[in-house]
C-alpha cells in the first residue's frame, strides 16, 4: 500500500462541527463531558434529553473532542456510538465535533488523527480565555497542517489501531461481566441467603447443583432461617458490626516525584489513576501506605468518596484509604464485595459541605451477617480469587495492547511506519 501522502489544512481534511438535523423539542441521546472516558475509544449516551437548540450535534462515528481546559489536557476525545434507536445525538457545548470529509478522509482515521499529539498538542497550544476557563477557538484548527494518506491507507491505519481498541473494549466488557458475577454470588449467599431458601423450598437437593451453587456446597449451608436484629438470617450465623471487622489506614501525599523507574520506586494510587493505571513513580517516605493488588481501597475525599476498589498496586494517595481486616475477620474478598454491595448507600451518607468525605462512623455501624462455617468463607474467597485473577489478566493484557496502540499511533499517523511494516510488527491481527 504505497499511495502518495500529502498534507492538508485540518479544516480541509476534516469537517468541523458538521450539520446534523435535530428537531426542537424532540428527545435524542445526550452526551455530557463526564461520559467521555480518556481510556475508551467509544462514547455512549449518558441519557436521553430534549433538544433545545443549543450544544453540539453529532452522529455515529463522529469524533468528540473536548475544547475546554482541563478536559482536553486529560485526553477527553472519543468516538460517538449511537444507540439502536438513534444514530444522532447532542451534547455539551464544550465539544468540537469532527467528521471525515467524503472522498478525502475516513472517519476512523479522523478519530486517531485527533487523538495524536500532532492535533491534541496543537489544540492545547491554541487555547485562549481566562485562567481555568480556556478554550480552543474553532478558527485555530484551520491553521494546522495534518498528514493525509490515501483513503485506503487511512482505513488500514484505522483498522490496525481499531482492532487493538476492540480487544481492549472486549476485555473491559469481560471484566464487567466477571465482576457482576462475583457480586451476584456474594449477594445470593450472604445477603439474600438464597442457598438456605433453596434448601427450605426444596429447590436445591443433595447431589444437585444450581447456578452459583455447586452440589458439594449443599451440606455447608443451614436449612432454616431464624430471627435476628438484621431480620431473618441462616441458623447459626452471627451478626457483626463492620467496624469490628475492619479499619481504615489513610494514604499520604508522596514527597518526591522521580521520572526514571527503578526497583525502589512505586506508582502512587490516586483517584484519577484508578481507571487508567497511569502514574508517576515515587520513592516511599515515612508514613506512606503501600497496597498490593489483593488489598481493598476506598476513596475517602472528593466527589467519588465511598467508591471501593481493588486490584491496584503502589503507594496509597492522600484521598484514599487502605481497608485492613482485623483479627478473626472474614477474608479480603468477602469484605470487598460487602463494601461494594453497600457502596451506593455509603455514597449517599457522605459528610462535609464543600468537599464530601466518606463517613467512617456510618460505615462502621453497618451490620453484616457472617457464616459460622469457615468452609463457606473459604470457598467464597477461592471463588473471588479466581475471578480477580481473570480480571487482572485481562487488565494487564489491555495495558499491553494500549501501550502498543500508543506506540504505533504516531508512527502510523506521520508516515514513519507504513501499513505493510506495521502489519509485520503487530502480532494481534
Amino acid at each position: 500500500m504505497t499511495g502518495k501522502w500529502c498534507e492538508a489544512f485540518f479544516d480541509q481534511a476534516v469537517i468541523i462541527n458538521p450539520p446534523v438535523n435535530l428537531t426542537l423539542g424532540d428527545v435524542y441521546p445526550f452526551v455530557d463531558m463526564q461520559s467521555v472516558d480518556p481510556t475508551r475509544r467509544d462514547v455512549v449516551p449518558s441519557e436521553y434529553r430534549e433538544f433545545s437548540g443549543g450544544g453540539s450535534r453529532f452522529m455515529s462515528g463522529d469524533t468528540l473532542m473536548a475544547r475546554i481546559t482541563p478536559c482536553l489536557e486529560n485526553g477527553k476525545i472519543g468516538r460517538f456510538l449511537g444507540s439502536s434507536e438513534s444514530s444522532i445525538g447532542h451534547g455539551s457545548t464544550e465539544f468540537i465535533v469532527l467528521r471525515g470529509r467524503e472522498g478525502v478522509s475516513d472517519n476512523g482515521f479522523v478519530y486517531y488523527l485527533t487523538r495524536s499529539k500532532l492535533v491534541r498538542n496543537y489544540a492545547i497550544s491554541q487555547m485562549s480565555g481566562t485562567s481555568g476557563r480556556q478554550r480552543v477557538p474553532l478558527s485555530a484548527l484551520a491553521h494546522l497542517r495534518a498528514p493525509l494518506p490515501p483513503l485506503p491507507e487511512q482505513r488500514a491505519i484505522a483498522h490496525i489501531l481499531g482492532t487493538l481498541d476492540d480487544k481492549i473494549e472486549l476485555n473491559r466488557r469481560m471484566n464487567e461481566t466477571l465482576e457482576a458475577m462475583a457480586r451476584a454470588i456474594f449477594k445470593s449467599w450472604f445477603v439474600d441467603f438464597e442457598p438456605v431458601r433453596a434448601k427450605m423450598e426444596g429447590r436445591w437437593r443433595p447431589g444437585e447443583s444450581l447456578p452459583g451453587l455447586p452440589a458439594y456446597l449443599y451440606d455447608l449451608f443451614p436449612d432454616r432461617l431464624v430471627n435476628s436484629e438484621l431480620g431473618e438470617i441462616p441458623e447459626g450465623w452471627r451478626v457483626a458490626l463492620l467496624g469490628d471487622l475492619l479499619e481504615f489506614i489513610k494514604g499520604k501525599k508522596p514527597i518526591e516525584t522521580i521520572d526514571r523507574p527503578s526497583e525502589s520506586l512505586y506508582p502512587v494510587i490516586l483517584i484519577e489513576t484508578l481507571d487508567t493505571g497511569a502514574s508517576s513513580m515515587y520513592a516511599p517516605s515515612a508514613g506512606m501506605v503501600q497496597a498490593s493488588t489483593d488489598d481493598v481501597l476506598m476513596i475517602m475525599d472528593g466527589a467519588s468518596s465511598g467508591r471501593v476498589e481493588t486490584g491496584h498496586e503502589g503507594l496509597v494517595g492522600s484521598t484514599i484509604a487502605k481497608v485492613i481486616p482485623k483479627q478473626n475477620a472474614p477474608g479480603k474478598r468477602f469484605l470487598y464485595y460487602f463494601l461494594k454491595h453497600i457502596e451506593p448507600e455509603t455514597r449517599r451518607h457522605l459528610t462535609g459541605t464543600s468537599i464530601p468525605h466518606a463517613d467512617k462512623s456510618w460505615i462502621s455501624q453497618q451490620r453484616i451477617c457472617i457464616p459460622s462455617c469457615s468452609e463457606i468463607l473459604k470457598n467464597f474467597e477461592q471463588f473471588g480469587d479466581t475471578i480477580r485473577k481473570r480480571i487482572m489478566a485481562n487488565y494487564l493484557e489491555s495495558r499491553t495492547l494500549a501501550a502498543l496502540r500508543d506506540a504505533l499511533l504516531p508512527k502510523l499517523i506521520n508516515g514513519e511506519m507504513r501499513v505493510k511494516d506495521a502489519e509485520k510488527f503487530w502480532e494481534y491481527t
